[in-house]
């Protein structure tokens, strides 16, 4: 019902991790130039920190095909639930081995650092992108320490990009934090990437980009505190209950309305106390500005 109201091909907030559906907002852009650069200058570990819902794995999946237009070879591995022992067998099931190279018997190290070999022989970068390292069992930390600091001459065109949150973060071993050539920090929207997002997303599936109106734009930008996965979701929620009622633009109401069902018990940030004379309260959004350091303006 929602999707033939709007007159939508698809749901334009369903959530995927797919490429196609990535917003680069100022955040993103700015990770994105620091990950190319670690592959140009051949630099070998990269941290993206950011909240839970700030986007890191939909980066993660659009990271391997930006660094593999570098001329990398990328694997991605989420490592969130592996059991001990298993994360090199999956690492190596994402690598491009041929069949002689899978049916070695040797050990599932041997075969990866093999592998390793056979890339800085061709003088191509392997790009490991691992998503939550910091809920990874204790080998794979391990691993990726041994990836990230041997000095042997195979281990030389490995770049590892690993995600975490940041207490996730501040719980790694030191030594692997410390060899961090760049450490990205994800953090949330501020208020023109979310309109951007609401735009890119509704005209993706052929809806008009003005659904949203300016200030039903800046509060959803405002009550989901610019986490990625929560405007997604309100968004979801605000285009139901405006198709509900009939509506041809979503107006702030609609948007508090639908945060009401997402979060009952949340309170409204942002916005301070109205005045004693019964005037409307005062809304201030609250605006991050990234700057995007590395690679181009």
């Amino acid at each position: 019902m929602v999707r033939d109201y709007w007159r939508l091909s698809a749901a334009p907030f369903d959530g995927t991790l797919e490429p196609a559906t990535f917003y680069a907002g100022a955040p993103q852009e700015e990770a994105l130039a620091r990950l190319e650069w670690l592959v140009e200058e051949r630099q070998r570990f990269a941290l993206v920190v950011g909240p839970e819902g700030c986007g890191k794995s939909h980066l993660c999946a659009v990271a391997i095909r930006r660094l593999g237009g570098l001329g990398a070879e990328t694997a991605l591995l989420s490592l969130r639930g592996l059991a001990p022992g298993d994360w090199i067998e999956m690492l190596l099931e994402r690598l491009p081995l041929d069949a002689a190279s899978r049916a070695e018997t040797v050990r599932p190290w041997q075969k990866l650092e093999n592998r390793l070999r056979e890339n800085t022989l061709m003088e191509r970068t392997t790009a490991l992108v691992f998503d939550d390292i910091d809920r990874a069992p204790a080998d794979a930390v391990d691993g990726i320490m041994r990836l990230i600091g041997a000095a042997e001459p195979r281990f030389a065109r490995v770049a590892v990009v690993a995600t975490a949150t940041a207490t996730g973060a501040a719980a790694l071993p030191g030594g692997l934090r410390d060899r961090a050539a760049v450490r990205v920090e994800l953090t949330p929207w501020d208020a023109r990437d979310v309109t951007g997002f609401l735009a890119r997303a509704l005209g993706r599936v052929g809806g008009r980009s003005d659904i949203f109106s300016a200030d039903a734009a800046a509060t959803l930008a405002r009550f989901a505190g610019g986490v990625p996965r929560t405007v997604a979701r309100l968004a979801h929620l605000a285009l139901a209950a405006a198709a509900g009622d009939g509506l041809e633009h979503i107006d702030a109401a609609t948007v508090e309305r639908a945060w009401r069902e997402l979060t009952p018990a949340a309170p409204v940030t942002g916005i301070e106390a109205g005045t004693d004379d019964g005037a409307d309260p005062v809304v201030t959004p609250r605006v991050r500005v990234v700057r995007r350091l590395w690679g181009g303006s």
